[in-house]
């Protein structure tokens, strides 16, 4: 891509966040001229909370917003009724209204992190597609808008054709998901002059279709933006660990959690997440990423600090920061570690460490605590454990009242015994 006029091309450009456009020099163009563009990314509500796989999104929203242009985030109420089948090898589990709307709920909050919402022409707006898909009569859709949809073309998408080849079912519920997606682009363009739909690498023929449909039924041009598929530089899916997924809401991960996440980024990676996670400038990551052989282990503070400013405010940043620092560098107790309550009278006749192990988050389930133990990576109070029927018990209470658990260097827990 050539250097783009817009300032909000240049710099997702300079940062990373493009993967694909339908028509760069179009949409660079539309930017300079008109202001605000409106411009969106569809979210559906599959859980109460996003995780750091919907981030690089939600950052390109942001930047819209700072570059002059007005971010509309549309929840998927409708959508999520059906479940896009991108990138699943089977079919998603079906919510009721209700459950929809409490996830709605939760992930509403997160938005509020990243962007500036109100009345002004750049405000952010959040918008529901069950609006507008709830009441379609289905003859009439398909009449006016089916026939612009070739099946033919809709196998060779990737949604479709991945499950296909691997042999797994493919609803027709989940197959009209893309039709449906598509309408949303129309309907957005026609309700707020939206002009711009962006998202992940996998929605690409998704955004292709919208962008086709409203070309054929309006005679309008519109445009999609994808932002790459996320992944570390030793190959792993961007928010897959051994944690399981990286929510970005507090009531699903604690800030010192979100924060150490930041903080074990691989050392390749350190300069590409700056760019991706932090509004700093570009020259300060120039910086901070050139920063030679250990002392690339500030920038990893200033990424995590960064990250977790944005998504959990700056008063949890700098509490995460300090239990960091207390926990790794003076080796005491930080106030922000992760922590359970347990009675004097539990502790009396001994509790598996495996089971602690679990209950602190440090472990998922008993058999993933007992490998960690077996392995070598279970600590109490700093003392390797090997046995995995070891047992915690009242002897291992600390003079400040509490069991310090550990599941390797990195990820500590606090039993507080009352």
């Amino acid at each position: 891509m050539s250097q783009p006029k817009s300032e909000f091309l240049r710099e997702a450009q300079a940062r990373g966040y493009i993967h694909q456009a339908t028509d760069t020099d179009g949409l660079d163009t539309v930017l300079c001229e008109k202001a605000p563009v409106p411009a969106y990314i569809g979210f559906d509500c599959t859980a109460d909370s996003l995780h750091v796989g919907s981030l690089v999104p939600i950052m390109l929203l942001r930047l819209l917003q700072q570059t002059g242009h007005k971010p509309v985030v549309l929840m998927g109420g409708g959508t999520t009724k059906i479940g896009d089948p991108s990138g699943k090898d089977g079919q998603r589990q079906l919510l009721g209204d209700d459950e929809i709307q409490a996830n709605m709920a939760g992930i509403k909050a997160i938005f509020r992190q990243f962007l500036t919402f109100g009345d002004g022409p750049t405000d952010a707006v959040m918008v529901n597609n069950d609006d507008w898909l709830r009441d379609l009569n289905y003859i009439s859709f398909l009449r006016d808008y089916g026939q612009h949809f070739s099946v033919n073309r809709m196998l060779t998408f990737d949604s479709v054709r991945l499950r296909l080849d691997r042999e797994q079912p493919l609803t027709f519920l989940e197959f009209n998901y893309m039709i449906l997606q598509a309408y949303d682009f129309l309907e957005l363009s026609r309700r707020m002059d939206c002009r711009l739909q962006m998202g992940g690498s996998d929605q690409w023929g998704n955004i292709v279709n919208g962008v086709e449909l409203t070309r054929r039924v309006d005679g309008r041009e519109l445009f999609g933006l994808t932002t790459p598929l996320m992944t570390t530089a030793s190959g792993q899916k961007m928010g897959k660990t051994h944690q399981g997924a990286i929510w970005l809401n507090e009531k699903n991960l604690s800030s010192y959690d979100y924060y150490q996440f930041w903080r074990n980024t691989e050392d390749a990676d350190v300069g590409r997440f700056l760019r991706l996670f932090t509004g700093l400038p570009i020259e300060e990551i120039e910086r901070l990423e050139a920063l030679p052989g250990a002392e690339i282990n500030e920038a990893k503070k200033v990424l995590a600090f960064e990250a977790t400013k944005l998504c959990r405010g700056e008063d949890a940043a700098a509490t995460a920061a300090e239990t960091a620092r207390r926990v790794f560098e003076e080796h005491t107790l930080g106030e922000d570690l992760p922590r359970i309550a347990v009675s004097r009278d539990r502790l009396a006749g001994g509790v598996p460490l495996y089971e602690l192990l679990r209950e602190t988050g440090l472990a998922n389930t008993n058999g993933e605590a007992r490998r960690l133990i077996k392995g070598g990576g279970a600590r109490v109070n700093d003392a390797k454990i090997a046995d995995e029927s070891a047992q915690v018990s009242a002897a291992d209470i600390g003079e400040n009242g509490v069991i310090k658990l550990s599941a390797g260097k990195k990820r500590h827990a606090l039993v507080e015994v009352g």
